[in-house]
């Protein structure tokens, strides 16, 4: 069979979509349905954190350390996040069930957009961005099998990743002042590592940190944003990402009030 002439293999597994169609469906009448929920090494990004736990009822402390594992992975100057499976025989992701997936409306990006897989990296300008779209496909996976068809669009609009795609890409830009080691020679060590962790994983301390300190006696913040961080996550997540790149940086939209 003649390969895809609108598609190059990239490496094993992971394919380049020059245009913007793919074959892709899963359900429970697929062979191999909830495989991919076992022994899985799931990223989990800032915005999934948020999502899962306001779907379980809990804490970002609580979820961070029930449901999660940190490791050095390919930043080695910031920890990444994992989901952590069960400690039964298969390591099943602990959101399995029978019948499927218990947090299926909430459930990481990771889950959400495969097989599709959204690579974004700033352009030399600092301000544009270019976006590539690669198609995963494991052997272990029949939904490549299947006949429908989508475009990029249709996956991201029925997948519902809009808003997962915007917090990510907010994401990319602080994991990549990161990947310069702000941290100086304290390196790992370093406090400002464990806030900058805090800020952008933990939002619930987050808002106990800019309320109950002396924060915003120091910043300029307008009424309207305290209001907006006040009532949403996805808005005091976005003012954490902000806080970490001014304290690490001395760059973006937050500023100290002038004294």
């Amino acid at each position: 069979m003649k390969e895809n002439p609108q598609k190059q293999k990239v490496n094993g597994n992971r394919i380049l979509l020059e245009k913007d169609t793919f074959k892709f469906e899963c359900h429970p009448g697929v062979a191999c349905f909830t495989r991919c929920c076992r022994n899985a090494d799931m990223y989990l990004y800032p915005y999934d954190i948020i999502r899962m736990k306001e779907q379980l009822g809990i804490s970002s402390d609580e979820f961070l350390k029930e449901h999660t594992i940190s490791a050095f992975r390919d930043n080695k100057y910031f920890p990444s996040l994992m989901l952590k499976m069960s400690d039964d025989e298969e390591k099943s992701c602990p959101f399995l069930s029978d019948k499927g997936c218990t947090v299926y409306e909430d459930r990481p990006f990771s889950c959400r957009a495969y097989p599709l897989e959204r690579a974004v990296a700033r352009l030399n300008d600092g301000y544009g961005r270019l976006v590539q779209y690669f198609i995963a496909n494991h052997s272990h996976c029949f939904g490549h099998m299947e006949t429908h068809e989508w475009t990029v669009r249709e996956w991201t609009e029925d997948q519902q990743l809009q808003q997962y795609d915007e917090m990510n890409d907010l994401w990319v830009d602080i994991d990549t002042i990161f990947r310069r080691n702000p941290w100086g020679d304290k390196g790992i060590n370093s406090p400002a590592l464990k806030m900058a962790f805090l800020a952008c994983f933990n939002v619930d301390k987050l808002k106990d940190f800019i309320f109950e300190s002396s924060f915003l006696s120091r910043f300029d913040v307008s009424e309207e944003r305290k209001e907006k961080i006040m009532e949403t996550d996805v808005e005091l997540m976005k003012f954490g990402f902000d806080w970490v790149q001014y304290f690490l940086t001395s760059k973006g939209p937050l500023a100290p009030k002038n004294s």
